[in-house]
């Protein structure tokens, strides 16, 4: 991937806007994943560390690998005391730097709708598993509308303006990956959907958590004026659904 195609330079911004998302839908994941402890993982654009950390407190690895395009995820994903036994390095999914049947899993995080070339990226998970071991991912299913900010984008619409999907959003879709795997031939092939539910403490809460200046639709409200954000925060706030107490 090249640095024009990384739509997450900002590991803390990353972690307030999409870190609750991941870490409940991560938990989920490795639950369903059940291949047992102390293995050698490598996460593959393991952005700002949020899905590496779930790895480590449920899967107790023998080793993990971290990658991803964007230095400055990596680099907020050493912060992290929960990731000292990491081997963090800045990479492309599409050209792992990584020898042929080197690990035994192989886990990508709410990112192969962002890779060009999804195809190549399951490719090289399926060459660095060992034979025996793991490739597995998950994405919000974006032509569904299985996405955390799509009460943004549907505020930001209703306004004229339109948040574009990431280049590979199509391939987001169950049916989609499991043909991914198959071509890249794997066996014993299982997609499931996981449904989550997120609160926020307040309107304020998500607001704060969404608007921040990351990802294409954080770039949108970045150029907006200050009335313009008045009209989207009040968009939002009759479409979310807000309990008595606020939440």
């Amino acid at each position: 991937m090249t640095e024009a195609q990384i739509s997450f330079t900002d590991g803390k911004a990353y972690e307030r806007m999409m870190g609750r998302w991941s870490r409940v839908v991560g938990k989920q994941f490795l639950r369903w994943l059940d291949v047992g402890k102390g293995l050698q993982w490598l996460d593959v654009g393991c952005g700002n560390g949020a899905f590496t950390e779930e790895i480590i407190a449920q899967c107790a690895p023998a080793s993990v690998m971290g990658i991803d395009p964007s230095e400055a995820q990596i680099a907020y994903a050493r912060t992290r005391s929960a990731t000292a036994m990491v081997q963090f390095r800045v990479g492309d999914a599409q050209v792992l730097p990584y020898a042929d049947a080197s690990v035994d899993v192989a886990a990508m995080a709410l990112v192969i709708a962002f890779v060009p070339d999804p195809a190549k990226a399951v490719a090289e998970m399926a060459r660095v598993v060992r034979p025996g071991g793991w490739a597995a991912a998950y994405m919000w299913d974006l032509p569904a509308g299985g996405l955390p900010l799509r009460p943004v984008f549907a505020a930001l619409k209703s306004m004229g303006m339109t948040a574009p999907f990431p280049p590979s959003h199509e391939i987001s879709r169950q049916e989609a990956l499991q043909g991914l795997w198959d071509s890249a031939g794997f066996v014993d092939v299982a997609t499931r959907v996981i449904r989550i539910t997120v609160e926020f403490e307040s309107l304020d809460d998500f607001w704060d958590s969404n608007v921040v200046p990351i990802g294409p639709q954080g770039k949108i409200i970045a150029e907006m004026s200050s009335s313009a954000k008045d009209v989207l925060r009040d968009r939002l706030r009759d479409q979310l659904p807000i309990g008595p107490d606020g939440r």
